[in-house]
């Protein structure tokens, strides 16, 4: 996963995946974070290389885009940078599996010589916020247009036919 550094119960990783990277070394980089996801809080930053991700609808053109969105749907990990970082494209990324655990994220100016912009953000300690034990849905990310598809191809009428209103 790269280089990672533990702060108190939070781990901070940085990642590079080059432009050609294959399915395989994608794979092991999901491995390493399901388990490093089981016991800690991460923030996981770098560029992660994928170009043709729409962060706004949550797709991609490549399947090796499509596996990495299916990949931080299925750890539950949130993607905070909401502006692009190279060339009007979002390619650098910041990644984190506790709500509230990174705020104040900037994107803007550059480190020497880089093309891409930098991103600036706070990783919020424990002591500076209480931990909320209520678990809730991120709904921001639901595909509701596929939802509202696939209700609709359900016969309601004849589904409900002689029922009840509270059976219904």
């Amino acid at each position: 996963m790269g280089h990672s550094a533990n702060m108190g119960d939070t781990v901070v990783g940085v990642y590079y995946r080059p432009p050609d990277q294959d399915g395989e070394a994608d794979e092991a980089l999901y491995r390493q974070l399901k388990v490093a996801l089981q016991s800690q809080a991460l923030v996981l930053l770098g560029d992660f290389n994928h170009p043709d991700t729409c962060w706004e609808g949550y797709t991609a053109r490549h399947v090796q885009s499509r596996k990495f969105l299916q990949c931080i749907d299925y750890n539950f990990l949130t993607q905070v940078v909401e502006e692009p970082t190279r060339r009007r494209v979002l390619l650098d990324l910041v990644l984190t599996n506790k709500e509230g655990l990174v705020e104040g994220t900037k994107v803007g100016g550059s480190l020497g010589c880089s093309d891409h912009q930098k991103i600036e953000f706070r990783i919020m300690g424990s002591m500076c916020k209480t931990t909320s034990r209520i678990e809730t849905l991120d709904f921001r990310r639901a595909n509701f247009d596929l939802f509202k598809n696939l209700l609709g191809e359900i016969p309601w009428v004849r589904a409900l036919e002689g029922r009840g209103a509270q059976e219904s």
